[in-house]
């Protein structure tokens, strides 16, 4: 039986936190994902867990810590924004090629400058290819049911790599919503004991981790990290299979919301989703043909499976709430064009940038683009396809 409750997506994860029970969680605080680690501190102080928590002087140390933790041989975890994850940058490079599955609950915000604590994607979009995995969640339940699910798919013996689950900032992390929680001993039971085959302290077994890499080596280190990032698409479904079986909810790589006989549809990424498909309930209902296709597992990125969701749409829209600064568009248009390249390449797509630094996103701003993609559709091509929603021009 699930619990029912009222929890933001902060309290949510440092729930699922305490549920599992890691062995190590180093963190460092910064808005809008201190709470994470401020709830589980309590839960250490009160002996709800004998987690061994470790409060760092920077994310980079945060990120260091955790390395060393998960290289050892324990379940190690963090939580991070914006700036910090960006100071951990040189480590998060070093804890994917070192194959160390730690967990990290990024509550995304915008990555500075100008300092801006409120939310959009330019911190996770910029670690896009630091070799983490990264699965995106649209409200508190999928944060909490992604942090559970994602600890199991980074420990996969033919994964072995860190994990990104990331929620919008304050928009989820701050916000109350009813919530299904799993009993303490499911948690525990789904995600197992962790049980690392190769780690520093088995004194069975004296290994170095992360020694220096020369011309010799390292081109197929990064293929075997490569192959581990392919090799995860199956176990993500895989472990959304048996979470099914456990909760009754049911997750992919992407949720396709009526995108079946859609004429006209749009992609989005965690919250934007929810405001998207009370547009598309409102354009169905007057007779228009309009979809979504909401992006769960960003890496690896499922290209194959996206392109064919999407290659029967007259007209498309990617909505990236980050900037790439490439003069073309944003990150997740860039993948989204890339995938459907061959397979539908006479389909016009537009990429909307939107909700820089926590810019408000309506559904009159949602209409806006499906009123645009239907004049697209219409004239069969598009001049501009690289657009700003909401801008003030």
């Amino acid at each position: 039986m699930g619990i029912r409750e009222r929890l933001s997506g902060n309290e949510s994860i440092a729930l699922a936190m305490k549920q599992i029970n890691p062995d190590v969680v180093a963190a460092f605080p910064i808005t809008p994902s201190t709470e994470i680690p401020q709830y589980f501190s309590q839960f250490v102080a009160n002996g709800k867990v004998d987690t061994e928590f470790v409060p760092v002087e920077s994310e980079h140390s945060a990120m260091s810590a955790c390395i060393g933790a998960q290289a050892a041989g324990a379940r190690t975890m963090t939580a991070t924004s914006a700036n910090g994850l960006a100071l951990m940058w040189e480590m998060l490079y070093i804890a994917s090629a070192m194959k160390l599955p730690i967990t990290l609950a990024c509550v995304n915000r915008a990555l500075s400058g100008p300092l801006n604590i409120h939310n959009d994607h330019s911190d996770s979009m910029g670690a896009r290819d630091s070799g983490w995995i990264q699965i995106y969640s649209e409200t508190n339940q999928e944060a909490y049911d992604n942090f559970i699910q994602g600890v199991r798919i980074g420990e996969h013996k033919d994964v072995q790599l860190p994990v990104m689950i990331c929620q919008d900032g304050f928009i989820t992390s701050h916000a109350v919503e009813n919530i299904e929680l799993l009993q303490d001993d499911a948690v525990k039971g789904f995600v197992g004991k962790y049980e690392p085959e190769h780690y520093l302290l088995n004194e069975k077994e004296p290994i170095a981790v992360g020694p220096l890499s020369l011309p010799s080596h390292t081109f197929e280190q990064k293929r075997q990290q490569a192959q581990s990032m392919i090799n995860a698409k199956k176990v993500i479904l895989d472990v959304a299979k048996d979470f099914y079986k456990l909760t009754g909810r049911q997750y992919d790589l992407f949720e396709a919301y009526k995108l079946e006989d859609a004429e006209v549809g749009i992609v989005v990424v965690n919250s934007t989703a929810g405001t998207a498909k009370a547009v598309v309930d409102e354009l169905r209902e007057a007779g228009i043909k309009a979809g979504l296709l909401k992006i769960r597992v960003f890496r690896p990125f499922p290209a194959d499976e996206i392109a064919g969701a999407l290659k029967n749409l007259k007209a498309l829209a990617v909505m990236d709430k980050a900037e790439s600064l490439s003069g073309v568009g944003g990150p997740l248009a860039a993948e989204i064009k890339s995938a459907l390249y061959g397979k539908a390449h006479d389909m016009p797509v537009v990429n909307y940038i939107y909700g820089l630094g926590g810019r408000d996103v309506k559904t009159d701003d949602i209409k806006k683009v499906y009123d645009d993609l239907m004049e697209i559709m219409k004239k069969g091509s598009a001049k501009d396809t690289y657009r700003y929603l909401g801008l003030k021009e």
